[in-house]
């Protein structure tokens, strides 16, 4: 044994992750619009798209060192870019050691493969990028379960054969034996199979989800559901109306996993609140697939309440997008009587621009009841919460109800139910209660009748 033992206490080894280096490119093909794009579909501005591909590297805490937008007149079927840009890029990857290349554009194997080994650093598409920033995301199994589903199947079409290890392996024993599957075949088997057992698990998600939204429709609540694209201030409205605690930043997909609260509006009515993954441009095909027992949520929802970041100025190629993604879900986008559009962030407008979107807000968007807000400061909320009570139970009425002592059992149900104004406590014990009450709370008030014959309504007000 030592003599001298350092008896004083070990600090802890600090591990500092070091943040990849990473280049970002926008590539532009001029033929706009595409073919297969609709003739409604909102341009995006260039400046616009490289913000938001930033804005999604940033999201994954890589160390953006490089940005750019390249034009394309023509897509190279090998590289996507012309071959002076993909030597340009070359030269910027060497001279900012850059590991990571995203490129804001969906990638073919075959340019992926090719991009890495000019430029020399790992390449990533938007699809991947948007797979990866969602499995960091994902905290709930669901979650997780959605994600790998859609990294399998975006997996399962970049099997190429580029690696000698992709060679025939030899069936049977011995020397006799068939030639057997390629590796690319056994890969490709291995993915189907593990993508099957997570449909069945995915399955079973969907049928549990289906026996909650069965019970919360025997309690007659309905649901409200806040949609819009990723960073356009859902959560932080979610959290104003509800008091929860989601997490709101201001980064892209900050939220994933839906999250369901109920709360009880102005004048007693309950409904259940639900704050649903952001939707954006481009939006993976495996993703949308994968997340459809989330959306369904919305599908389901009395009413979408579709929240607008107005501060941006790209909204309305945003909005664009959200229509187009709920219009995939059969939803339809011009009904106002299931859809509102929320108008957020005008706390961060200068007065000119408040002002012209207040013009437009009166005259309606598409037909559509708009409301302004902010979701920071509280602006305009009261009236969206009572337009919200107004759809889903219909107009409020004030009401003078005459209530003798043996019916004060009542009370607790006008309480929950409506908005109390007055309440006048009587020598006999009986009680004069004013309040608000919306269409739905009188019908249930007369059904209560039957329970509480003696109450009497004394005067209804519209």
């Amino acid at each position: 044994m030592a003599e001298h033992e350092d008896r004083r206490p070990r600090q802890p080894i600090e591990h500092k992750s070091v943040a990849t280096r990473a280049g970002v490119v926008v590539p532009v093909l001029r033929q706009w619009p595409a073919p297969d794009e609709a003739a409604d579909t909102v341009p995006r501005a260039d400046e616009s798209r490289l913000e938001e591909a930033v804005g999604l590297a940033a999201a994954i805490d890589l160390d953006i060192v490089s940005a750019t937008i390249v034009s394309v007149s023509k897509p190279r079927p090998a590289t996507l870019i012309g071959a002076g840009k993909v030597e340009e890029l070359k030269g910027i990857v060497a001279a900012e050691e850059i590991g990571l290349v995203i490129f804001d554009h969906p990638l073919t194997p075959v340019q992926q493969r090719n991009l890495e080994k000019e430029l020399g650093a790992k390449v990533l598409d938007r699809t991947g990028l948007i797979l990866e920033i969602f499995g960091r995301r994902a905290r709930t199994k669901e979650g997780r379960l959605q994600v790998e589903l859609a990294h399998l199947n975006y997996q399962k079409g970049r099997l190429v054969r580029s690696w000698t290890h992709l060679e025939r392996q030899r069936g049977g024993a011995g020397f006799l034996g068939g030639p057997g599957e390629t590796q690319i075949e056994s890969d490709r088997r291995q993915l189907q199979e593990k993508i099957g057992r997570l449909e069945r698990e995915l399955e079973a998600v969907r049928r549990t989800r289906s026996l909650h939204r069965s019970k919360r429709k025997k309690a007659p609540h309905p649901v409200v559901a806040l949609v819009g694209y990723t960073n356009a201030g859902k959560s932080t409205l979610f959290n104003a109306i509800t008091g929860a605690e989601v997490l709101a930043k201001d980064l892209l997909f900050a939220t994933l996993d839906p999250t369901l609260r109920r709360i009880t509006l102005p004048h007693g009515t309950e409904v259940i609140l639900s704050d649903t993954v952001g939707f954006i441009s481009d939006l993976p095909t495996h993703l949308v697939a994968a997340f459809r027992a989330t959306l369904e949520e919305v599908i389901e929802a009395e009413l979408v309440l579709h929240v607008r970041d107005m501060a941006n100025h790209d909204a309305s190629a945003q909005a664009s997008d959200v229509n187009k993604i709920l219009a995939d879900l059969e939803i339809d986008t011009a009904d106002a009587d299931h859809v509102v559009e929320v108008w957020n962030k005008v706390d961060l407008l200068d007065e000119a621009a408040r002002a012209q979107i207040a013009t437009a807000a009166e005259s309606g968007s598409h037909g559509l009841k708009v409301h302004l807000v902010s979701a920071v400061t509280g602006e305009g909320i009261e009236a969206l919460l009572a337009d919200i009570e107004t759809r889903v139970a219909g107009s409020v009425s004030d009401v003078a109800l005459d209530i003798p002592p043996d019916s004060l059992p009542i009370l607790p149900w006008i309480y929950e139910n409506a908005s109390v104004h007055e309440r006048t406590d009587r020598e006999d014990g009986s009680v004069l209660v004013n309040a608000g009450m919306t269409t739905q709370a009188r019908a249930e008030l007369r059904r209560l009748s039957s329970r509480y014959p003696d109450v009497r309504v004394v005067s209804t007000a519209g």
